[in-house]
């Protein structure tokens, strides 16, 4: 062949080779986006999930004392999470959004089925906490799926790396969540300081279970004002 013969097919060649380095601003090009999940709130929000089992086992071997000790430290880490996302905004992310809010689920999930299993909180408290919760997990990863660019892969949807959503909570689940942990909190200490009899107690369950109602109604009314979808895909 002629030169120009092999200066063609060198050509095509190279139009067949994948272009590998453009693969990530396809991706950016289509909706999604980048970010790093290491942050410090997220490192905190994991802290809290590895928590959960432990605590658990701490309440069923009816060791109240570590117990609330340990729940106080997760508490901290919420707390500081929080203000470290918005002290700093490099360290804030759509992940977290979503992190901070299951992080809190999966402890208080667990909190509650271990205290039910020690008979300091009724059982059907814990099933409405748990229904409810298993019903916005399941949004979640609805709206995930709505929102990853196709083809999506097992891979895309669970990358922390790509967001296509961000969470924002209602008031009714801020109070919620804190109501909620005010009961895990005064259960814990209940056997701890000799008033697990308590009327006031009593009453928390009451309150606790209805916030927990009017917080899941409030995602179901609201809807997509909960979400803010970071990407062009359709819904």
């Amino acid at each position: 062949p002629n030169a120009s013969q092999r200066a063609n097919g060198g050509s095509r060649r190279r139009d067949l080779q994948p272009e590998v380095g453009h693969q990530d601003e396809s991706d950016r090009s289509r909706g999604q986006r980048y970010e790093n999940p290491w942050t410090i709130p997220n490192l905190l929000c994991m802290c809290r999930i590895l928590l959960a089992p432990f605590l658990g086992y701490l309440i069923i071997q009816q060791n109240f004392d570590v117990s609330l000790a340990l729940f106080t430290l997760a508490g901290a880490t919420d707390l500081l999470d929080g203000y470290i996302a918005r002290r700093w905004p490099t360290q804030k992310s759509a992940l977290g959004s979503a992190l901070d809010p299951l992080a809190d689920k999966i402890l208080i999930s667990v909190l509650y089925v271990s205290l039910t299993y020690a008979e300091l909180i009724p059982a059907p408290l814990t099933a409405l906490v748990i229904l409810r919760d298993i019903g916005l997990i399941a949004a979640v990863f609805w709206v995930r799926y709505k929102t990853v660019p196709p083809p999506v892969t097992f891979s895309k949807f669970f990358n922390p790396c790509y967001t296509t959503a961000q969470l924002k909570p209602t008031l009714f689940s801020k109070v919620n969540t804190a109501i909620q942990l005010l009961l895990v909190a005064a259960s814990l200490a209940a056997p701890v300081f000799q008033y697990t009899d308590s009327v006031l107690l009593q009453c928390l369950w009451y309150v606790t279970a209805v916030t927990t109602a009017a917080s899941g109604y409030s995602y179901w009314h609201y809807g997509r004002k909960t979400v803010q979808v970071l990407n062009n895909r359709s819904q």
